[in-house]
């Protein structure tokens, strides 16, 4: 899809379901070519389907590389607080024709994913242990 056409449609997209920041969805489509691309390269085949778990995890090697401990901010900002709101954007551009399914996808795919704050906060907290820290 054309980037005009995509722009166009999300934007549809963000006025029918207005949870979503318009620049969650851009993300979540950079982050399902990251994912694609991961998968191609590690089975060394043609881009293929991937699953809402494969999904979840290139969304979250993504999101650290790009955002780091800002993750949960940026997306706190977008409105996405769980890996269930990704399933909610995915199924969105779903049925506005910009991504497809199998008959065996579904939100469900999406639930219980990862907990953001130990995915995104935890492994930038400062450890206990630190050498900078007085004892």
């Amino acid at each position: 899809m054309q980037e005009k056409d995509f722009a166009s449609v999300i934007e549809t997209v963000v006025k029918r379901d207005p949870r979503y920041h318009r620049d969650a969805y851009d993300f979540l489509r950079e982050a399902l070519d990251h994912t694609q691309r991961k998968v191609v390269k590690e089975i060394k085949k043609a881009i293929r389907h991937v699953s809402g778990q494969e999904l979840l995890a290139g969304i979250r090697e993504y999101a650290l590389a790009q955002y780091g401990p800002m993750t949960l901010a940026v997306f706190n900002e977008w409105g996405v607080h769980s890996c269930e709101d990704f399933g909610e954007m995915v199924f969105n551009m779903v049925e506005s024709g910009i991504l497809s399914k199998t008959p065996t996808d579904s939100r469900e795919d999406f639930k219980g994913g990862y907990d953001f704050q130990k995915t995104f906060r935890d492994p930038f907290l400062p450890s206990s242990k630190s050498p900078c820290i007085p004892q």
